[in-house]
């Protein structure tokens, strides 16, 4: 049976606006679903990624500003503070990857959950069950979900901030969509400033472009959720960075100088479950790889028609505006590719995705019902297959080489390299932080200290220079002693004066 809202709906001006969504009963499905597939999801990610995965580069960073086993790395100018407020509940009591993976993986379920939900009385809840299985399958999804990173949470909030704009903008009496709307706004904005500003444009867009009842509430709040974590990042550029411009500057430099550049190409080469692409110059992955890339735009193109003939666009051409603008930056103004980074344009632009595979299958006569659904099972089951490879490549690969920092994080305390101790060189940040050692570097983007200051750090307290084989150390390290662990070279500093710790194993 339908049940018609009597507030009309966004950007039509017809009164008889979301009757044509809003269904309830069982031809509309279960209002559970979303509830089901988030909580799918997070089994996915506990089972498939596995919480023994131990932590990535970016993720040590985060995690050591809030942790007791490590001192803090060093916090480069694009990063922010959301991941280290997300990590703080379990990371600044204990250093257990495993508990830190399960929480999150736990937490980005209830997110995925809770920004569905600000989407009911805008899709049936099929389509958004329908959306969040497609989001949470694709392997880049299910591989950062539970990590320390930001780009899942900016995709969550977007995801949010979107539905409860609409909410809000139709009915000015749903409080919970206006504070959900200010609430998704300052989750991007904390996770990712920049992204956040990127994804918010179509919604100021429609503010402005809106004539007749002007609520100030509704852009009241974007404006502070946008400002609580974009206000945070200027002023800490200012205590911490040298001011607000040479911090974007900073940022700017260390993503290669932002600016016209396209790099779809770079895009498609990550596909293949390549974390980081920088330089991308390996091949594209097969056609079977990355023919979803292509065919999620053309899907979004038929869920935005079944939209306008239903003469509900709005509610699919928002989130497909917003996660036009979150890709623009990252493909087409910056020079290397993650998959991370296009996160918030695959959450955003599953809504219109889901519209029209359902349309798709409901939508076609009773006798060619059977082989639209067939149709859609089958390719469906393709894509899982091959998103589930990937992933499992992924994951196999990203542990062991995190094992490999393990192991070398193990062999420098064998050669009396514990804390209080530092580390510089090749792969310093994560191998730091696994050891509980203070890592620094006197060159690159994470720049933060002089030859002089480590060669005098290391009259007091133990210290090593981690290289690659074939890479000679520097000039104050030649002499030091050469071992191996983890598939790298250590070479540890001759212990400092009155440190007899373990002498007989530096042997």
């Amino acid at each position: 049976m339908a049940r018609t809202l009597n507030t009309p709906l966004a950007g039509t001006g017809h009164p008889r606006t979301l009757s044509a969504v809003v269904r309830t009963g069982p031809g509309a499905g279960s209002r559970h679903w979303p509830a089901v597939v988030a909580a799918a999801f997070t089994l996915a990610q506990l089972v498939i990624v596995r919480p023994g995965m131990g932590l990535g580069w970016d993720e040590t960073v985060y995690v050591s500003q809030v942790s007791g086993h490590a001192p803090a790395a060093f916090f480069s100018a694009p990063r922010a503070r959301g991941v280290v407020l997300l990590v703080a509940p379990i990371a600044s009591w204990s250093s257990s990857t495993e508990l830190l993976r399960i929480f999150l993986a736990v937490l980005s379920g209830l997110g995925l959950h809770l920004a569905l939900r600000a989407w009911r009385g805008l899709f049936p809840a099929r389509v958004l069950a329908a959306a969040g299985a497609l989001f949470a399958t694709l392997w880049v999804t299910l591989f950062y979900g539970p990590q320390a990173m930001p780009n899942y949470w900016v995709a969550i909030g977007a995801l949010a901030v979107v539905g409860c704009f609409l909410r809000a903008r139709a009915d000015h009496r749903d409080r919970a969509a206006l504070w959900g709307a200010g609430a998704g706004a300052a989750l991007m904005a904390w996770m990712r400033p920049a992204d956040a500003v990127w994804i918010a444009l179509p919604l100021f867009g429609v503010l402005a472009c809106t004539r007749g009842r002007r609520r100030p509430a509704l852009p009241a709040a974007l404006a502070a959720g946008l400002a609580s974590g974009v206000v945070q990042w200027a002023v800490e550029a200012h205590l911490a960075y040298g001011g607000l411009g040479a911090r974007l500057a900073d940022a700017s430099g260390i993503q290669g100088g932002l600016g016209w550049n396209i790099a779809v190409l770079d895009q498609l080469r990550s596909l293949g479950g390549r974390t980081l692409c920088r330089p991308c110059t390996a091949s594209v992955p097969s056609a079977w790889v990355v023919v979803w890339w292509f065919v999620l735009p053309l899907l979004a193109v038929c869920g935005l028609a079944v939209a306008v003939r239903a003469r509900r666009a709005l509610p699919s051409l928002l989130p497909a505006a917003c996660a036009a603008t979150a890709g623009i930056p990252y493909l087409f103004m910056i020079g290397y590719a993650a998959p991370r980074f296009l996160l918030p344009f695959y959450a955003l632009l599953a809504l219109p995705v889901a519209d029209a595979l359902v349309h798709l299958v409901t939508g076609a006569g009773r006798k060619r019902r059977p082989v639209a659904a067939a149709l859609v099972a089958l390719g469906l089951a393709g894509h899982l297959a091959v998103q589930y490879a990937v992933l499992d490549a992924t994951v196999d690969r990203t542990t062991a080489n995190r094992r490999d920092w393990a192991r070398a994080a193990a062999e420098l305390h064998r050669l009396g390299v514990r804390p209080p101790c530092l580390l510089t060189g090749h792969r310093a940040t994560p191998i730091g932080f696994y050891a509980g050692c203070r890592s620094v570097q006197t060159h690159g983007h994470n720049a933060n200290t002089t030859r002089a200051d480590i060669v005098r750090a290391a009259r007091q307290h133990p210290a090593a220079v981690v290289t690659t084989d074939g890479k000679r150390p520097p000039g104050f390290a030649r002499d030091w002693a050469r071992h191996r662990g983890g598939g790298l070279v250590l070479h540890v500093a001759p212990p400092p004066a009155g440190d007899h710790r373990d002498s007989a194993d530096r042997h």
